[in-house]
């Protein structure tokens, strides 16, 4: 097939799918914002402290240049969104986009390398179990990689570092890391691997893999080559690898992301998450929604880029939806 013919429903897709997350964008900005200002306390009482009176919060409003009511806050922030400015922390004072420049990367470190990790873990685990017909070896494999994923996260990133750690001394201490100082792989390592294993992405890939490989593998067309004597694999590999793993890589991505805030807090890793976690407590809602955005958008771009790879491999599913 030409790649123009490919190429426009990819294009025709992308762009019905960018104006969704644009309001989906919007949305969510509105109902983080309404949380954060419905929930006890407010950004001035963590500033001021609890004594501080109608007066000095007024002050400090006019000082941040802050309308003083909620919708007119919501309106100033989204105002300057749509300019490509977060904003500056209230905490802080700094740039919001500046803070995020700074933690996201070592996020997106953690992330994707969770990510490898569960593809490393799952992939061939998937492609062993449905090759093989040893019904035991299958069976002890795949357990053995549903319960290392089912194990919650601090429980386990506590053992880690009590092994790794204190016992073994493979892998420095965390503690005490800030963003101002670099951080090497030895740092990386253990968190990657804890997110990578302990996140319950492992056992939902393999799952999935097995039965789209074992469904793909019967498919007449599979077994037609299989006959003639063709790889089967390369036949195979498109819709019963490719599509399955990029489906299950957007689908977990905000699970990946949750459990980020959880490694990140066990390990004193200075990323978003625990940006986040400081932000939640001192109710610096410029930093809240600037990251539940960026976040959002991360998810849908997750799940743009399947519907892209599932087009691209089957260009008539754009007329489907």
């Amino acid at each position: 097939m030409p790649q123009t013919s490919r190429l426009k429903p990819v294009i025709l897709v992308v762009s019905r799918e960018l104006l969704m997350t644009a309001l989906l964008l919007l949305g969510i900005s509105l109902v983080v914002f309404s949380i954060v200002y419905l929930a006890p306390g407010d950004p001035f009482e963590a500033l001021l402290g609890a004594q501080a009176g109608a007066a000095d919060r007024q002050a400090a409003l006019q000082a941040m240049e802050l309308p003083s009511t909620w919708y007119g806050q919501y309106l100033s922030w989204l105002g300057q969104l749509l300019q490509g400015d977060f904003g500056a922390s209230l905490r802080s004072g700094a740039p919001v986009a500046q803070e995020l420049i700074v933690t996201g990367g070592n996020t997106l470190y953690l992330i994707f390398g969770a990510m490898l990790v569960s593809l490393l873990f799952a992939v061939p685990i998937a492609v062993y179990s449905v090759n093989r017909q040893d019904a035991f070896s299958t069976w002890l494999v795949t357990m053995t990689a549903y319960l290392a994923s089912a194990l919650p996260l601090f429980w386990l990133g506590y053992v880690l570092i009590y092994i790794f750690t204190h016992q073994l001394g493979i892998f420095p201490v965390a503690t005490g890391l800030h963003t101002d100082q670099p951080l090497g792989l030895s740092h990386l390592l253990l968190p990657v691997i804890l997110l990578g294993i302990g996140n319950g992405a492992v056992g939902e890939i393999l799952r999935h893999l097995r039965l789209e490989l074992a469904r793909v593998l019967g498919e007449e067309y599979v077994r037609t080559a299989r006959a003639k004597g063709a790889p089967v694999w390369r036949h195979a590999l498109a819709e019963g690898l490719i599509l399955p793993v990029t489906e299950m890589v957007a689908a977990k991505l905000p699970h990946i992301l949750s459990g980020a805030i959880i490694v990140e807090q066990v390990f004193n890793w200075p990323g978003v998450g625990r940006l986040t976690w400081q932000a939640a407590l001192d109710r610096d809602y410029p930093v809240i929604l600037a990251v539940a955005v960026v976040a959002a958008a991360m998810v849908r771009g997750g799940s743009l880029l399947h519907r892209c790879v599932y087009i691209w491999i089957n260009p008539r599913a754009s007329r489907e939806h």
